[in-house]
């Protein structure tokens, strides 16, 4: 019985020192951007180091936001790149993206300004109209990235 109780609590001690390891996550912001409060827009983590970047809106680097749907598509990219930048990426790395927008109707233009930037047959991706994005918002995208280890 005693050995058994022994063999218990080592064991419920392996799981314990298993669950403070650090998990080797690392969350980052574009280099000149401030964090955000309660969140940041860059995840990775391993294996082959995965990178999850927070849904991009169509803001400029001054901190403005244009009216038109294209000017806000080409800037959620910009950002897009930003992050992967930060985070040692490309957008060739991508393996998923989702795109949230107002008007489904702007479809073509996305995907025409997306060819600028990401291969049109690859990542994964969702298209969802969203009616209640931030005021003046019109489209914003979010992505997950896989840095593969010859990579690093």
């Amino acid at each position: 019985m005693r050995a058994i109780l022994i063999v218990s609590v080592a064991l419920a001690g392996a799981a314990t020192a298993q669950m403070n390891k650090p998990s080797g996550k690392q969350f980052l912001n574009p280099i000149g951007k401030a964090k955000p409060p309660g969140y940041t827009q860059v995840v990775t983590s391993p294996p082959g180091r995965m990178i999850f970047i927070s849904g991009q809106g169509g803001m400029s680097p001054e901190e403005e936001m244009p009216k038109d749907f294209s000017a806000q598509v080409k800037n959620t990219f910009e950002n897009l790149a930003r992050c992967l930048k930060a985070a040692g990426a490309t957008f060739d790395d991508i393996v998923k993206i989702n795109y949230f927008v107002t008007d489904m109707s702007s479809l073509q233009e996305l995907r025409r300004i997306r060819a600028q930037y990401l291969n049109m047959e690859n990542p994964p991706a969702a298209t969802l109209v969203q009616a209640g994005l931030a005021p003046g918002l019109l489209v914003e995208i979010e992505a997950v990235a896989m840095v593969p280890e010859t990579k690093r």
